[in-house]
């Protein structure tokens, strides 16, 4: 059957002729069983691998396990097929491997784009910087783009990890077609599944019609998995699958509906080792999206890119705002200082908002001191720059008790706020990532006046 689709096919009877063999030629593909004598197949496969980087492995075995599936993607196995297999399934993996294998024999004709370019929303994408951590993640993002290797981008939030995933998807050989985005964190598990997968009619209440999933919308481009971490364990052994053959399977479908060939870029802002020994984190997925880990720094670790960054969203967002005959405004050198002093707890993403605030009220050929950065802290009150204060402004002249309550209650509001939008107002996952029982968020949420419904109707798109 595979030499029938054009491959030439080398077999060999013993493991320790197999061995023998991929040190002495060259394969673009080679299977091997895990289980042998008087060689193991796990042999092989790091023979295989040490001899020729480029191989691609395929391990099968009649004893699937996680264990001994991690064990192989480990030692470099590119998949793994557990026996029996169909022919089907058989051909759907040579040809995502030969596909694999002739990306990787043109990466040398891909030209890396400039490292300003466009977003998906067609804000700039500035990948700029000088410090040694950030050249590392952009380096390794060139090298690895114009490959069909999964990536997983960990970071703190504002870090700039979907810009990363853009920036590979527009330099790879899928540039041509969509990424597509879906935030694991912004949506219900229901939802979400449908969303991924598709459904057929009628396979849940409110399905009128049969619709693809995002995978299918996909196929032939990238899928990009913010959040990942905060997918349930079900959905993950589900995405498990299409991993392994490339098969959806519709929601409410008793079939297979599409074959995908899409390149999967993940991110989470969790350490996603620690998210594994957690149990929050599939092992076996974890090991097939990280095939390439690009970790991004905080900005609070690469000072000395601030006054780059600076400057590209002063310039940016001035000409976004304001006439082109309006003189830009300047910082001035103790305003760089300032801006490097910050923790920016919020990163890239805060370090922008900042700037752009300055670009739409400076006065045009003003220069920018200090006192005029309009830095807020986390309880929404405005910083005094001047003594370098983070107490909100507004409870400094009350009573110590009265300033507390008002504190805490600011504290409640605001983590409520964002709990809403970092569960997608799914009220068990919001319970479930602040660490409380429903109960007890029940409770905050009627002690704010803040209706459950109007964090149900989050649900609704």
């Amino acid at each position: 059957m595979v030499q029938g689709d054009g491959h030439s096919v080398t077999t060999c009877g013993r493991g320790d002729e197999a061995l023998e063999l991929v040190r002495r030629r060259r394969f673009d593909l080679v299977f091997v069983d895990l289980y042998m004598t008087p060689v193991s197949g796990t042999e092989i496969l790091k023979a295989a691998v040490d001899s020729h980087k480029s191989v691609i492995v395929v391990v099968m075995t009649g004893n699937p396990s996680v264990a001994s599936s991690i064990d192989a993607l480990k030692a470099g196995a590119w998949d793994y097929l557990p026996k029996p297999f169909s022919a089907s399934h058989l051909q759907v993996l040579v040809g995502r491997a030969a596909h694999a294998v002739a990306n990787a024999k043109n990466v040398r004709d891909i030209k890396p784009t400039a490292l300003v370019t466009q977003s998906g929303t067609g804000e700039p994408m500035a990948l700029l910087g000088v410090s040694a951590a950030f050249r590392k993640a952009v380096d390794l993002a060139q090298k690895v783009a114009a490959t069909d290797a999964s990536v997983m981008i960990s970071g703190e939030s504002g870090t700039g990890k979907e810009m990363i995933a853009q920036f590979i998807h527009k330099n790879s050989r899928r540039a041509a077609r969509k990424m597509v985005p879906i935030n694991c964190a912004a949506l219900p598990d229901n939802l979400l599944e449908s969303e991924m997968f598709g459904h057929r009619k009628g396979a849940f209440t409110g399905a009128d019609r049969e619709k693809a999933g995002l995978l299918e919308v996909a196929n032939g481009g990238t899928l990009f998995l913010d959040e990942l971490t905060e997918m349930t364990m079900p959905l993950q052994a589900k995405l498990l699958r299409v991993l392994q053959d490339g098969v959806v399977r519709r929601l409410g479908s008793e079939t297979q509906d599409a074959i995908v060939d899409v390149r999967f870029i993940s991110a989470t802002n969790r350490d996603p080792q620690e998210a594994v020994q957690q149990g929050i984190l599939r092992e076996d997925l974890f090991y097939r999206l990280r095939v390439v880990p690009i970790k991004l720094p905080p900005l609070r670790n690469r000072l000395e890119d601030i006054p780059l960054l600076a400057q590209f969203f002063l310039d940016s967002s001035w000409s976004r705002h304001r006439h082109a005959n309006e003189e830009k405004p300047t910082l001035t050198p103790e305003t760089v200082t300032f801006l490097q002093s910050r923790p920016w707890r919020g990163n890239v993403r805060e370090l922008q908002n900042v700037i752009e605030h300055l670009a739409v009220i400076a006065e045009a050929g003003a220069a920018i001191k200090p006192d005029d950065i309009p830095i807020y802290d986390e309880h929404g009150g405005s910083t005094n720059v001047k003594d370098g204060s983070i107490f909100p402004s507004q409870f400094m002249s009350d009573q110590f008790h009265t300033a507390k309550e008002g504190l805490v209650s600011d504290f409640e509001k605001a983590y409520l706020k964002q709990l809403s939008e970092r569960s997608g107002g799914n009220m068990s996952k919001a319970a479930r990532l602040a660490g409380i029982d429903r109960t007890t968020l029940y409770r905050l949420l009627e002690k704010h006046g803040i209706q459950r419904e109007s964090m149900d109707a989050r649900n609704i798109y």
